[in-house]
C-alpha cells in the first residue's frame, strides 16, 4: 500500500514539518523489490528508518520507503550467537533481547534511537563499541534492479560514524537486514567514559551485560533529552580530529581540553568545544543547544530546517573561529 501526501513530521524525531509525496512500508524483500522494479527510473528515492539521524528539509518528491521488516533470528554456534535482524526492528529492541538472553556485545550501544537497517549506514557507537565491531554482513537490495545482495563486515568500509552505504556508494542499496556476530560468554567493554567511573576496579569478565545495560541507560538519560518530550536528532556534530600539533596548540590555550588518541591525531570533544564556545543551553528562535548536553541540538517547537541551518552555522563558526576548528553536521539533511 503506498500513502500519497503522507505526514513526515512524526518520522523525524526532530519534528520539522515536511509530507512525502508519496510513502510505502514494505515488510518483505520480495514487496521492497517490487516497489523499486514499478518505480520510474527518474523518480527520486528516500529510505526512512525512525528518523532519528535525519534534518529534514521541506517536502520528499518521489518514493519514500520506511522498511518494515521486523523478524529477529537468533542461532548459537557454540560460545557464539548469530543474531538477524530485519532493517524495520528498534534497534534498542534488538539489544534489549540479546541482553536478556546474557549475550556480549550490544550493552554498550543500548538506547541508540534508530532501527536495525540504519545502524550499519551510520556505523553508530557509543562508550567505545561500534557496530562494526559486532557486524557479520549486511543484506541489502540494489535500487537499480532489486536484485539482493550481500556484503561482508570488511566491505562495508566502516569508519567513524561512516560507512560504504552513506559515503562512497550512498543511495545505491537499500538495506533489509543485518547479522551480527554476539558472545554468550567473556568479559563487557566498560573502560569508556562513564562506564569506567562507574564500574572502577571490577573484572569485567565478571560483570553481566544487564548491568553495563543499565548503567548505559541510566547514563544517557542523565545526558540526553528524550526525543519524544524535547524533539532532537541525538549528536548534532561529529567529534573532530586533528593533528598532533594541533591538539597541542589547544592544549597550551586550553588545558582542561577533552581529546582523546586517534590514529590521525586527537579527536576532540565536540561537545566541550561547543560548551566553551558558549553555546551549552543557548537558543536561537526556537532551536537551541540542550542545556545539559551541548553536542545536542533541540527543537523547543515550531522549527523548520531554516532554524536548524542558523543554529547550525552560528555554532560552527564560532567553534571555528576560537579553535580553528571544523565541526561536520551528523544528521543527513534530505532532500
Amino acid at each position: 500500500m503506498i500513502e500519497r501526501d503522507a505526514d513526515l513530521s512524526g518520522a523525524n524525531t526532530l519534528a520539522l514539518p515536511a509530507r512525502a509525496e508519496r510513502l510505502a512500508r514494505p515488510d518483505s524483500g520480495e514487496a521492497l523489490a517490487g516497489l523499486l522494479a514499478g518505480r520510474r527510473g527518474d523518480e527520486p528515492l528516500y529510505v526512512l528508518g525512525q528518523g532519528s539521524n535525519l534534518v529534514l528539509d521541506g517536502d520528499l518528491p518521489g518514493l519514500t520507503v520506511i522498511p518494515a521488516l521486523d523478524r529477529i533470528d537468533y542461532r548459537v554456534e557454540g560460545d557464539q550467537a548469530r543474531v538477524t535482524a530485519g532493517a524495520g526492528v528498534v534497534w534498542d529492541r534488538l539489544v534489549a533481547d540479546t541482553v536478556a538472553r546474557g549475550w556480549r556485545g550490544l550493552e554498550n550501544l543500548s538506547l541508540i534511537p534508530g532501527t536495525a537497517g540504519a545502524a550499519p549506514f551510520q556505523n553508530i557507537g557509543a562508550y567505545g563499541v561500534e557496530l562494526a565491531d559486532v557486524l557479520d554482513s549486511v543484506e541489502a537490495v540494489a535500487v537499480a534492479d532489486g536484485r539482493p545482495v550481500r556484503f561482508l563486515a570488511a566491505e562495508c568500509e566502516f569508519d567513524y560514524r561512516d560507512s560504504l552505504f552513506k559515503s562512497r556508494r550512498r543511495g545505491e542499496f537499500i538495506i533489509t537486514a543485518i547479522t551480527l556476530r554476539l558472545h554468550r560468554h567473556g568479559p563487557c567493554r566498560v573502560d569508556y567514559g562513564g562506564l569506567a567511573a562507574r564500574f572502577g576496579d571490577a573484572d569485567p569478565a565478571t560483570l553481566e551485560p544487564a548491568a553495563v545495560r543499565a548503567a548505559v541507560i541510566e547514563l544517557r538519560q542523565n545526558k540526553l533529552p528524550d526525543p519524544a518530550v524535547l524533539p532532537n536528532a541525538g549528536s548534532f556534530f561529529k567529534n573532530p580530529v586533528v593533528s598532533v600539533a594541533h591538539y597541542q596548540r589547544l592544549k597550551e590555550n586550553e588545558p582542561e581540553l577533552v581529546a582523546f588518541p586517534h590514529r590521525d591525531g586527537h579527536k576532540l570533544a565536540a561537545g566541550w568545544l561547543i560548551e566553551r564556545a558558549g553555546w551549552k543551553g543557548r537558543r536561537l528562535g526556537p532551536v537551541g543547544m540542550h542545556r545539559d548536553q551541548a553536542l545536542v541540538l533541540v527543537n523547543h517547537g515550531g522549527a523548520r530546517a531554516a532554524d536548524v541551518r542558523a543554529l547550525a552555522g552560528a555554532v560552527r563558526a564560532d567553534v571555528r573561529e576560537r579553535f580553528d576548528v571544523d565541526l561536520e553536521q551528523e544528521p543527513i539533511p534530505l532532500p
